[in-house]
Parts: C-alpha cells; structure tokens; sequence
C-alpha cells in the first residue's frame, strides 16, 4: 500500500488555519477586529509575512476584511463575498483559449436550470416582475445603453425566482465576466430585437408553466448570442470558429458542440 508523504503547512497556512478556527469557533464576531499584525506575530511566534499572508488568505475565504492601516475585521461570508473573491481566477480563465466557449456554456447550463425551476415554481408576483423586465427591454430597443441595462435585469428576475441568494451571486458574476460578449453582441445591427423577442419566448414559455419549452427556448437564445459574439470576433480580425447561421433567433435551434438537449 502506497502512502503519501505528509506535506508540511506553510508558516501562513497554520496561522490561517489557526485564526479560521477562532472564527467559525465563536471566538471572534462577525464586526470585531483581529490583533493588530504585530500582535499576532508574538500570539503565533512568527513573522510578519506569515501573517500578512494568512490575513489575505482569509480575505480571499470572505472571512475578513483588510484596510490599510487598520486592523482585519471580521466579516460574515456571504455568496456574493464568495464569488467576488473569484474574479481574479476568473478573468485568468477568460484570458486561455477557451476561456471564454468554457463561460459561455456554464452560462447556459446555469441559466436552464432557472428557467425549468421560473416554469415549475415561479409565483404570479414572479411572472409580474418577469413581464415588466420583458416591457422594460422592449422600450428600450434603440437605446444601446439602456437596452443592456434591462437586458441583464430581464435575466437577473429568472436568477431571483429561487430565492437562493447564491443563484443571484452567480448570475451577477457571469454578467460582469462575460460583459465584453454582451456589449459587442447588443451593439450588433439588428440584436435588440432579436434578444427581446428570445426573451418574449421565455417569458411565455415559463407563464406556460413548460419546462422544456423553457429549456428549448432560452437554449437558442443564448447559443444565438454565443455565436453572434464569435461572428464579430471573427470580422474583427480574431478567431472565427464553428459557426452557425445568425438569421435570427429561432426556439427550436440546435448547437453542435454546446450542451446536448435533454432527451
């Protein structure tokens, strides 16, 4: 039997792990302030770039927050806390080769699963705020600005359905990841009125209450953006790979190499 060497912790991981268990322990509240560094240096026996280096550790956790020239203050870790302390891994991602097909297809496959749940339990109040977003986006064809504005809040409504704060954390993470694609598509002749007829389709299906007219529909939309991005990235001069026709949006569409519809 093979086993493993023991790998041993950094100075800054145990002092990290150590300050993590007080925390969730009780022993600091979620508003009280940490030892100041030099405190901590004597409390743990070690230097000051062990410390700085756990203290940062547990900012990226959401378990703290560091200002300059103050103390570390203990903060409450909530989704949106939690996904933000990605961006930096994110914008990485974004940057490889396919960073960006990779965000895309995450975004479809979150964003089913919301609209199938907005059909299966989506309140009358629900499909009120859902038709008002939907009138929002629709006088605000025209109006490039304004028009990603209410297109991101049509789309935020279906990720408030679930009344899970970290569907909202995600959704709101998505949109800014992939904001370059949704300004260079919006911008595109002809695209608010596509988008807001995709979204009229959605908005129909789930006050049908069909989940897989939902799926189908919100599928095309969003493989239609996909590509049209691609499309402009391939005028502009970068890659220009696998795409489809870009006629219009069309609720029965399929995406060779996106995410297979459900049987």
């Amino acid at each position: 039997m093979q086993v493993s060497p023991i790998r041993r912790r950094k100075l800054s991981e145990e002092v990290a792990a150590r300050l993590e268990a007080m925390i969730q322990e009780g022993g600091y509240q979620p508003g009280d302030q940490l030892p100041s560094e030099r405190d901590l240096m004597k409390q743990f026996g070690v230097g000051r770039p062990a410390v700085r280096e756990a203290l940062y550790s547990l900012q990226t956790m959401g378990l703290v927050a560091v200002s300059s020239g103050e103390r570390a203050r203990v903060t409450r870790p909530t989704p949106k806390l939690v996904i933000e302390s990605l961006a930096g891994t994110a914008r990485l991602m974004l940057s490889e080769p396919d960073g960006i097909r990779h965000f895309q297809q995450a975004r479809t496959f979150f964003e089913i699963g919301l609209a199938r749940h907005a059909a299966e339990h989506a309140t009358e109040a629900d499909l009120i705020d859902l038709r008002r977003a939907l009138e929002a986006n629709r006088l605000s064809i025209g109006n490039i600005r304004r028009f990603e504005q209410t297109d991101m809040a049509f789309h935020y409504v279906l990720a408030v359905i679930p009344r899970n704060p970290i569907f909202t954390a995600i959704h709101a993470a998505i949109a800014e990841w992939l904001m370059e694609q949704r300004t260079m598509t919006l911008t595109y002749p002809g695209q608010n009125e596509i988008a807001y007829r995709a979204h009229a389709a959605i908005t129909e299906a789930i006050a049908a209450r069909d989940p897989d007219r939902s799926e189908r529909v919100i599928r095309a939309h969003l493989d239609q953006v996909a590509d049209l991005y691609w499309q402009v990235v391939g005028e502009q001069g970068g890659e220009h790979v696998g795409l489809r026709d870009h006629g219009g949006f069309s609720p029965e569409a399929r995406s060779p190499g996106r995410i297979p519809p459900a049987d």
